[in-house]
């Protein structure tokens, strides 16, 4: 792909935007539409895209398969915990009423938790499920 100038510096200018797209979409889902499945598909898009464009190498390189698949479960663990941490402060499972001084803190601290597990988790797999389809051999 070395032939492709425009396509490189287009995906150069592009890639960060992307993911600042996706952090907005990230943290601004738990005031309107939007949230962590939305920003991890977002956020996996511009890995997939520079793996596209500059090759499958670089794209692990850039996102070692090692740490992709400790995000995958780092955002299951934080999906849990939160759930958990409700457990343990008297509240039922996935209960966000009590993780902070009110129930409207806890329910928006509860959820922009919750949401980032979530696009952790589905940007890790998005990116993983990326690798394992491209690296295939025909």
């Amino acid at each position: 792909m070395r032939h492709h100038r425009v396509l490189r510096v287009i995906s150069k200018l592009l890639i960060p935007f992307i993911m600042l797209f996706a952090l907005y979409v990230q943290f601004h889902g738990d005031f309107g539409p939007g949230g962590g499945f939305q920003a991890g598909v977002i956020m996996a898009s511009a890995f997939i895209l520079y793996g596209l464009i500059f090759g499958l190498e670089n794209a692990r390189k850039v996102a070692p398969p090692g740490v992709i698949t400790m995000l995958v479960a780092a955002g299951v663990l934080i999906y849990a915990g939160t759930g958990y941490a409700g457990l343990l402060k008297g509240g039922n499972f996935l209960d966000y009423n009590v993780l902070a001084a009110t129930p409207v803190g806890g329910q928006h601290l509860g959820i922009l938790i919750i949401e980032f597990g979530v696009g952790t988790t589905v940007a890790a797999a998005m990116i993983t499920i990326f690798f394992l389809f491209a690296g295939r051999e025909r």
